[in-house]
């Protein structure tokens, strides 16, 4: 009988665990961002001078403290990504990251088959804007516009557990 009661309890205990780290890597950490007008979607020129925005409308982004990876964003833009490539640094970094199935507006397959066919283009929006993060911008010929952080070459580097970065790396702030 108490081996009954020790199992019931355990089994209890394992499913209280595993539907509070779902509910917590699904949705606890995220947030909403609220949005700044005019600098949520930036695009670094060819030049590497300072990022500089396009016209975007219906911006909505989630992001998390947890990560720097964890951000996405949606947006719309009437920007054709022809003309932005002749004055804009395209990324090859172009492999979305999956988002939470509740944020709806970003299909990391969706995207991710887009950049493939050629109908949108990945664009460098910010680099380094965490250490070893760049963060990417897709824009579709449909208009629609995407936006997450990627690691960079640094990023990779020093986030798997290698103690080795090459010299083309900043120095890693102290603070992180």
């Amino acid at each position: 009988m108490m081996g009954k009661v020790i199992g019931i309890v355990l089994g209890i205990c394992a499913l209280v665990a595993g539907v509070s780290m779902y509910y917590l890597q699904v949705y606890g950490f995220y947030e909403d961002v609220t949005p700044q007008p005019g600098l949520d979607v930036v695009l670094t020129p060819l030049d590497g001078t300072e990022p500089r925005p396009i016209p975007y409308g219906d911006f909505q982004a989630i992001d998390a403290e947890s990560s720097p990876i964890r951000y996405r964003a949606c947006f719309t833009t009437d920007v054709i990504p022809e003309d932005l490539a002749s004055e804009f640094a395209t990324s090859d970094l172009n492999v979305p990251r999956n988002a939470p199935g509740w944020f709806d507006c970003f299909d990391a397959a969706e995207i991710g088959t887009a950049l493939k066919e050629g109908s949108a283009t990945a664009f460098l929006s910010v680099k380094n804007i965490s250490y070893g993060v760049d963060r990417i911008a897709v824009i579709g010929a449909d208009g629609r516009g995407f936006v997450w952080h990627e690691l960079n070459n640094c990023g990779e580097q020093i986030y798997n557990g290698s103690a080795i970065v090459t010299e083309a790396c900043p120095p890693r702030p102290e603070s992180e």
